[in-house]
C-alpha cells in the first residue's frame, strides 16, 4: 500500500509496522508458487507503466532513456529470477536427518530449513531508481523469502518510486496477497529512517548509498534492545592494479577501457574504478597519456541531482588540493550543472601519507597512483579498506612473477576481476556484490543474484516433529518436490 502522497509522521510508523507484522504472519504462509506468481505480476505491472515511468524518471534524475530502459529490464528480470528460484525450491536448504533409535545415545529425527525473519525495511537508492530502489533487488529478494517489506522512498525520485509502488499494489490485488505485505512511505527527516530501523517489529534493513548513511542505520540497529542485521552497501573505490607487462603490451587499449569505466553513468555507479595503481615505467607513461586524452574527449554531463553534483565538485577539489596531487587530464571549461571528468595523479609515497586520498569521490573521477616498484604497489593496495571489487590487469608473465596477487585480492574485495572493468554487475547465481567493511556492513552476503535472499532468512530445525505438523519442504513425501539433503546425501 502506498502512503507516499504525503510525508509520514513519526506516530504513523507504529501503524505501518504493525500492519507489516500482521501481514508477515499471513504472507510467510503463502506457498512458493503463489509468491512466484506475485513477483511475476509485479514485473508485468512495472512494464505496463510504459513511457510514463521512463519520462517521469528522466525528469527526476537526468538519466537518459537508454539507461533507464536497461535498468527497468534488469529490475523486472530480477523479479522473474526470484520467481524461478521459488519454483525450483532448493533455496530453503531443506535437510532431513532420520532418527536412529538404536544409536547410543539415541539419535532423534531432525529436519532443518530456512525461514523468513519478519518485516524488512528497505531504503531506496538515489543512483539506481529502479534496480536498487522500490522494486529492486532488496525488495524482490525479501518478498521472495516470505518477508513483508516497507520501502522508504528516496526523495530524489519520489514520483518514480510512487509509480512503481502503485504497480506493486496492483500486483497485490491481482494475486490476492496480504494487503500490507508491501508498504511504501516517504519522509525527509533522519528521524523517520531511525524510527523505522529501531521499531520493534523490524527484523532487518537493506540500504544502498553513502558510508555515512549506511553506518548511521547500522548504529541505530546496534543500540536496539534486540539488535537486528543491517545490510548496507556503502560504496567502494574499486582499486585497479596495472601490471608492467600488461601495460607494455596494451597500455593504450587499457586506458580507453578505463576511461569509459571511470565515467560510465557520470561516475555514479558503486563499481566505477576510483583508484588506479601502476609502477613507474614507459608503459605507465603511455597509459597516462592515453588515459588523459581519452578523458578529455568525454563531455561533461548532468549528475542525478544538484546535491550529488555539489558533493562531487567539493570532494574533487579537496583531493586535487592535497599535497603531491595534480591533475593528469586537463579540465575542460566548466559548464553549469554539469560534472567534468577528471583524472588526478600522485606518487605512491604521497598517497600512503594521506588517508583522505583513499576515500571515494562519487562522480567521474579517479586517481592514478604511480609507485616506485611492485612492493610499493602492493603496499598501497593493502592499505585500502574493504572494497566491492578489485581488478588486476596483467599477463601470464605478470602473474608468474607475482603469484600471490589473486590470494591478496580475495582479502580486499568481494569480486576479483582479471583483465576487465568493474562496471557492469551481471545478475546471476555466481555474482557477489558485497565486500569487507566499509564496502558493506556484512561481507558474508551479496546484494545481487539469488543468494541475496539469504539476508532475510534464518535456519530453524524441527526435532521429533510429526510429519503432518512439518512445513511442506520437510515432509517425508516432499509435496514441493524440491532438492533436499537426506541423511547427509543429496536427494531430488
Amino acid at each position: 500500500m502506498s502512503l507516499s502522497n504525503s510525508l509520514i509522521s513519526l506516530p504513523e510508523i507504529d501503524q505501518i509496522m504493525e500492519q507489516s507484522m500482521k501481514s508477515f504472519l499471513d504472507f510467510k504462509k503463502v506457498n512458493a508458487l503463489d509468491r512466484a506468481a506475485f513477483l511475476e505480476r509485479i514485473a508485468f505491472e512495472i512494464e505496463a507503466l510504459g513511457e510514463e515511468l521512463i519520462k517521469t524518471t528522466q525528469e527526476e534524475t537526468n538519466l537518459p532513456e537508454a539507461r533507464l530502459l536497461g535498468e527497468r529490464g534488469r529490475t523486472t528480470m530480477q523479479l522473474r529470477m526470484f520467481a524461478a528460484m521459488l519454483k525450483e525450491g532448493s533455496w530453503v536448504e531443506a535437510s532431513i536427518d532420520h532418527a536412529i533409535p538404536d544409536k547410543v545415545p539415541a539419535k532423534p529425527d531432525i529436519r532443518k530449513m530456512l525461514v523468513p525473519t519478519g518485516p524488512v525495511v528497505v531504503f531506496g537508492a538515489s543512483n539506481f531508481p529502479y534496480a536498487y530502489s522500490t522494486a529492486g533487488g532488496d525488495t524482490a529478494s525479501a518478498l521472495a523469502s516470505g518477508c513483508s517489506v516497507v520501502v522508504k522512498a528516496h526523495p530524489a525520485h519520489l514520483k518514480t518510486s510512487t509509480l512503481i509502488a502503485s504497480a506493486i499494489d496492483k500486483a497485490i490485488v491481482c494475486t490476492n496477497m496480504p494487503t500490507h505485505c508491501f508498504q511504501h512511505v516517504a519522509g525527509n527527516s533522519f528521524e523517520i529512517g531511525k524510527a523505522l530501523v529501531q521499531h520493534s517489529f523490524t527484523s532487518a534493513v537493506g540500504f544502498t548509498g553513502s558510508f555515512s548513511g549506511g553506518r548511521a542505520l547500522y548504529d541505530y540497529a546496534a543500540v536496539r534492545p534486540k539488535p537486528i542485521p543491517v545490510f548496507s552497501e556503502m560504496g567502494s573505490t574499486n582499486p585497479v592494479l596495472l601490471l608492467p607487462d600488461a601495460l607494455t603490451l596494451n597500455a593504450e587499449t587499457i586506458a580507453i577501457q578505463y576511461a569509459g569505466s571511470i565515467t560510465l553513468g557520470v561516475g555514479q555507479f558503486c563499481t566505477n574504478p576510483g583508484i588506479l595503481m601502476g609502477v613507474s615505467s614507459d608503459g605507465l607513461e603511455r597509459f597516462k597519456k592515453a588515459l588523459a586524452n581519452a578523458i578529455e574527449q568525454i563531455a561533461p554531463s548532468k549528475m542525478l541531482h544538484d546535491g550529488i553534483l555539489k558533493a562531487y565538485q567539493n570532494n574533487r577539489s579537496k583531493a586535487l588540493q592535497t599535497k603531491g596531487v595534480s591533475a593528469l587530464s586537463n579540465e575542460v571549461s566548466s559548464i553549469e550543472n554539469f560534472a567534468t571528468p577528471v583524472i588526478a595523479q600522485v606518487a605512491g609515497i604521497d598517497f600512503l601519507q594521506n588517508e583522505n586520498l583513499k576515500e571515494e569521490v562519487f562522480g567521474p573521477y579517479a586517481i592514478l597512483v604511480e609507485c616506485a616498484d611492485i612492493e610499493e604497489l602492493k603496499n598501497v593496495w593493502n592499505t585500502l579498506s574493504g572494497q566491492l571489487t578489485t581488478s588486476i590487469m596483467g599477463t601470464d608473465v605478470d602473474f608468474e612473477s607475482q603469484p600471490d596477487l589473486i590470494e591478496m585480492a580475495t582479502l580486499i574485495a568481494g569480486r576479483v576481476l582479471l583483465n576487465g572493468v568493474p562496471t557492469g554487475v551481471e545478475v546471476c547465481a555466481s555474482m557477489v556484490h558485497g565486500g569487507p567493511y566499509p564496502a558493506t556492513t556484512d561481507s558474508r552476503f551479496t546484494a545481487v543474484g539469488i543468494n541475496a535472499v539469504k539476508r532475510w532468512v534464518r535456519p530453524v530445525c524441527f526435532q521429533n516433529c510429526p510429519d503432518h505438523l512439518l512445513p511442506d519442504a520437510l515432509k517425508e513425501q516432499n509435496p514441493l518436490k524440491i532438492k533436499r539433503m537426506i541423511d547427509g546425501n543429496p536427494y531430488q
